[in-house]
């Protein structure tokens, strides 16, 4: 039975080796799509093909890609986290009032990290040994910490200044992850975007956790067989994207260092499963790679910004990405279909 879940697990990967392999991969299509969408805005719009303006896109998907990262996790093991937005706030508001309050940044971004693990802690908890379907226990956690945010803060925006009370040397640390620029050119939020996103390929493709999260999301019952704790991979899961919605919360803050616990993050999980399932992840657990979680935050973040560029309104933007998301669930539940 182990060799029998091991053998589902990695075929996707051994797959893509062969060239017939690679043009049926789902990040094949993704990625010509991105190609034609990039060709159309090049075209249609003056300043698209640009360094300044790419950089720009690169800077504006990163905190999206970051939390499409923990969420690739969490849909390869057959689950669904909805309370990302209201995590986002909650961890990167926490950070900039113990910053307020004077705090050194490194203690105040542990406290941040830890507040988005712990959130995802109880989610993987309420998910596995509370035997609540994760769409449902995540939806409850999406009110129970945006209510959380709007308690701390009693609901009035959070500013992280220097005549609030922060310091002036923790402030300008804090300011250069989230406003930086590496060697003066390459955004913060795009070199954390970066390492993250390749960290998680290594733990996803090489490592025993990722197999086992494959496992677990392609059958639970082989996996459970074979000796996989089930409940133990959800909740690393869960975790996982926990610290990365909380790190993203945190970085958005230290770029724009004013946020309001009502607003802040606000529907962003819509945005961040589009993303992933663009990209190739599946609901029904089991699929999923980091190259395509990475090409379906460049569709959607390209798009928005091409629609930008072209003038177009931000309702029809959302219609836009809304028929996106759409299209890519259907197209999700359609090859699950076929090769069932």
């Amino acid at each position: 039975m182990t060799d029998t879940v091991r053998t589902g697990a990695r075929a996707p990967a051994m797959d893509r080796i062969s060239v017939s392999g690679l043009l049926r991969a789902r990040e094949t299509g993704v990625f010509l799509a991105l190609v034609v969408l990039c060709l159309f805005l090049t075209f249609a719009t003056d300043g698209f093909l640009t360094s300044i303006n790419l950089l720009n896109v690169g800077r504006q998907i990163s905190l999206l890609g970051i939390m499409a990262v923990g969420m690739t996790f969490v849909l390869i093991s057959g689950e669904v986290d909805l309370s990302v937005g209201s995590n986002y706030a909650l961890s990167g508001l926490a950070t900039g009032m113990l910053i307020i309050a004077g705090w050194g940044l490194l203690p105040a971004l542990c406290v941040g990290l830890l507040t988005g693990m712990a959130i995802g802690l109880i989610n993987g908890v309420l998910s596995t040994y509370g035997r609540l379907p994760s769409l449902i226990a995540t939806l409850g956690m999406l009110s129970v910490v945006r209510g959380a945010a709007l308690i701390l803060t009693n609901g009035q925006p959070v500013t992280v200044n220097v005549r609030n009370g922060a310091d002036p040397s923790v402030l300008e640390t804090f300011s250069f992850i989230g406003q930086g620029y590496l060697f003066g050119v390459v955004p913060m939020q795009l070199v954390f975007f970066i390492i993250i996103a390749a960290l998680a390929w290594v733990v996803l493709s090489c490592t025993n956790f990722g197999f086992r999260v494959f496992a677990v999301g392609g059958s639970a019952k082989a996996a459970r067989v074979s000796g996989i704790s089930i409940n133990s991979v959800k909740i690393w899961a869960f975790v996982l994207m926990g610290a990365l919605s909380a790190f993203a919360g945190i970085l958005s803050l230290a770029f724009l260092p004013s946020g309001q616990a009502g607003r802040t993050g606000l529907g962003l999980e819509l945005d961040v499963i589009a993303a992933t399932i663009v990209g190739g992840a599946s609901l029904s657990g089991g699929e999923g790679t980091i190259l395509g979680t990475i090409l379906g935050v460049l569709i959607i973040g390209v798009m928005r910004n091409g629609l930008v560029l072209m003038g177009v309104s931000p309702f029809v933007q959302e219609l836009m990405i809304g028929l996106v998301i759409i299209i890519a669930v259907g197209i999700d539940k359609w090859t699950t279909h076929r090769r069932a």
